[in-house]
């Protein structure tokens, strides 16, 4: 088992409503009073992190996503990229973040987006929080990018799904969840542009998850996930309960582990 001493370090990945599995994760860790002391994420590994950042209970993070429409017809926007205006999710966010900065946060935080200006990723942590949480989950082509200081972020997935480095020097031990998960499918699952798109799409962020995964001290990566649809609400419980299940499994083979 770790040692007291030791501090801990989560790194989330994104993936949509599969993100609720990183909630399940947290649920088990506190069960075996396991408490992180940094957290990265990335998309909805951002928000889950920023809510577990600010001492939300579990119930209140899952309240958050059942709570927080994906399609809220009246943001629906013809004068921006995107299908939403991400922006008009602010109000809601506030709710939760009433102090709107990474400073106000319990625990260190850090998230990843994507500036599509110069084509890099861009890490925050301190200063105004919601933006670049709203930035970090900007999927595109779905939700419009956020401008942050005259420049335009998306989604941080695009260029760093699992941003387990900003925890490195900051952690002893690391733990890791992914929930882009990646598994062989049929020829006849590949029939039109959307479904070419998507394959293409999780197999790059797959490739680039990959080997930092495994660097991390222990990890879940639910391959159940894989039935769940990104975007559907539907499945916001199914994936908490199994996330929970592979995070109670492996907290309880942290703890078995001598030092």
């Amino acid at each position: 088992m770790i040692q007291k001493n030791k501090s801990i370090g989560l790194v989330l990945s994104g993936g949509g409503v599969r993100g609720m599995a990183h909630i399940g994760l947290i649920k088990a860790m506190e069960e075996h009073g396991v408490e992180a002391n940094v957290v990265a994420g990335t998309s909805v590994g951002a928000l889950v992190g920023a809510l577990y950042a600010n001492k939300n209970t579990v119930e209140e993070m899952l309240g958050f996503f059942k709570e927080t429409p994906i399609f809220q017809y009246s943001f629906f926007t013809i004068n921006k990229p995107g299908f939403i205006d991400t922006e008009r999710y602010e109000s809601m966010f506030k709710k939760y973040f009433k102090e709107n900065t990474f400073e106000s946060l319990k625990k260190p935080l850090f998230i990843v987006a994507t500036d599509l200006l110069s084509g890099k990723e861009k890490v925050f942590d301190r200063g105004p929080l919601i933006k670049p949480l709203l930035a970090s989950a900007a999927l595109p082509p779905v939700f419009s990018p956020v401008n942050i200081d005259n420049v335009l972020y998306a989604d941080g997935g695009i260029m760093n799904n699992f941003p387990k480095e900003y925890v490195d020097t900051r952690a002893d031990y690391v733990i890791g969840s992914n929930v882009s998960i990646t598994v062989p499918m049929e020829k006849k699952d590949l029939r039109n542009s959307i479904q070419l798109t998507s394959r293409v799409t999780s197999l790059m962020i797959h490739a680039s998850n990959d080997e930092k995964l495994h660097e991390c001290d222990l990890y879940i990566e639910p391959k159940e996930l894989d039935k769940i649809g990104v975007l559907d609400r539907k499945g916001i419980e199914n994936a908490f309960n199994i996330g929970y299940d592979h995070g109670s499994r492996a907290m309880e083979r942290m703890l078995s582990k001598k030092d």
